[in-house]
Order: C-alpha cells, then sequence, then structure tokens
C-alpha cells in the first residue's frame, strides 16, 4: 500500500463491523458523579444558609445564640426536604437517562471483514446522533487516561489527536474523540498504536506518532489546517540542510 493512499470502506461495513460499547461500569461511575455533585451543591447550600442565617440574626438583629440555634432545630427539616425536592427535578432524570446514553455508545476499528479498518468509527447520542469517522492518516497522538473515579471502577478511555484539530499533539491540547467508559482501554490503545505502524509505516513512540523528515508528508485533503501542516513541514525539511551546514562552520570555526 503507498503511503498516504487510504481505502476506505463502505460506511455499512463500519457499522456492521466488530463493535465494542463502554463497560457497564462506565454507567454506574457517571451515577457516581451525578450523585456526588447532588452532595457537593448541598453542602455548598446548607453552608450558605447557615452562614446567611448566622450573620442577619446574630449580628443584624442582635438574636443570641440560642435563638439561632432554635431558628436551625425549627428549620432544618423544611429547607432540607424542598431542596431535594427541588432538585430532584435534574437529578432523577440524569439518574434515568445515563444508562440509555451511555448504551448508544459504539466504537469499532475492525470492518465486516476482520481487518483493520484506515479509520477509527465513533457513535454517540441519543437524539442528536453523532458519527465520527477518525481517519488513520489524520491521528498524530494516542494516549490512555484513567482518573480517580476510572480506577476505582476498573475502566479507562482513550484520547486521539490529530492533525489541524485543537492544537494538533500539542501539549493540554483537546482530542478530537474519546473512547470513555473500556476495561480494555490499555490493549485498544496499543491494537491502534500497532495498526497504525503497520498501515502508514510510521515510527511510533510510546503514545506519539511521529513522520520521519525524510518522508514524504501524508496526503491529506479537503481540510485548510492540513494544507497548513503540510507547508510547515516543506518548510521544517528545506531549512534542515542549512541548519546543519551553519552548525558545521560553527564547528570548524570554534576549532
Amino acid at each position: 500500500m503507498e503511503t498516504g493512499k487510504v481505502i476506505k470502506p463502505p460506511i455499512e461495513a463500519i457499522k456492521s463491523g466488530k463493535v465494542f460499547k463502554p463497560s457497564r461500569a462506565f454507567i454506574y461511575k457517571g451515577w457516581l458523579g451525578v450523585i456526588l455533585l447532588a452532595l457537593a451543591l448541598w453542602v455548598f447550600a446548607m453552608l450558605t444558609w447557615l452562614g446567611t442565617a448566622y450573620l442577619v440574626l446574630i449580628f443584624d438583629d442582635g438574636i443570641p445564640f440560642t435563638g439561632y440555634v432554635a431558628y436551625l432545630n425549627y428549620w432544618w427539616m423544611p429547607v432540607n426536604f424542598w431542596w431535594w425536592v427541588a432538585n430532584a427535578f435534574w437529578l432523577v432524570p440524569a439518574l434515568i437517562i445515563w444508562p440509555f446514553y451511555v448504551k448508544r455508545f459504539e466504537y469499532s476499528v475492525i470492518a465486516l471483514s476482520g481487518e483493520t479498518m484506515p479509520e477509527i468509527y465513533v457513535r454517540k447520542g441519543i437524539v442528536t446522533v453523532t458519527e465520527k469517522h477518525v481517519p488513520f492518516r489524520t491521528i498524530t497522538n494516542i494516549s490512555s487516561k484513567a482518573g480517580p473515579m476510572d480506577r476505582l471502577f476498573g475502566i479507562g478511555s482513550v484520547e486521539i489527536q490529530t492533525a489541524g484539530f485543537s492544537g494538533g499533539a500539542q501539549a493540554g491540547a483537546k482530542p478530537e474523540e474519546k473512547l470513555e467508559g473500556l476495561q480494555i482501554f490499555e490493549s485498544v490503545r496499543d491494537f491502534v498504536l500497532r495498526e497504525l505502524r503497520r498501515f502508514t509505516g510510521q515510527y511510533v513512540t510510546g503514545t506519539e506518532v511521529l513522520t520521519p523528515s525524510d518522508m514524504p508528508a501524508p496526503a491529506f485533503q479537503g481540510n485548510i489546517q492540513d494544507e497548513i501542516l503540510i507547508t510547515l513541514r516543506e518548510i521544517r525539511d528545506s531549512v534542515a540542510p542549512i541548519r546543519e551546514v551553519l552548525d558545521e562552520l560553527k564547528r570548524e570555526k570554534d576549532k
């Protein structure tokens, strides 16, 4: 296969290929995150209420501390009850909708024939369904990520960065796509790296895909950022010999 030449399989082959989904632990993580968010909001609301009442009753109205305690004893249950009733309008739907949202996720890097596709397929969404295809030729960086809550549930995510998207492979750049909630996230990352090496013929160091300076830039199509990237690579390659000559002259002068 020629470098930069991509044969895209039919959409039907992508959808009907070997598809994997997030682990059920990803649902549990989402539930825990929603509950922790509700608890954090409750703590913030209660502290705000207690602090405001303390300032108004004691410092402004001059009521003794025993009166402040009596006020809290009287209003504590009603305030908490109505706070949780008000927040149930977003908390309950979030807990119900989250599993259905996660079950709509679809990931694939294998075509129906069992051969590796030249792109990664990601499908997400319930009302607005997003289907994204990330071609291998545009991938600049693959990394795996597992935060504290991810490690608690034994899952992680694979982040994909591409040329010309949110800064490419620069530090802190936003990934173009994430394969989230996977128990096999490290295996998926290693598989994509291995197939990138086989498909593109590029060197792969760690999780970063590097194109050697003596290789022609990949053939990108229809994207102004990619055209800029190709031009910058050509400038880099043309400047490299001049830099070598200057370094050699400097070494001779130092002698």
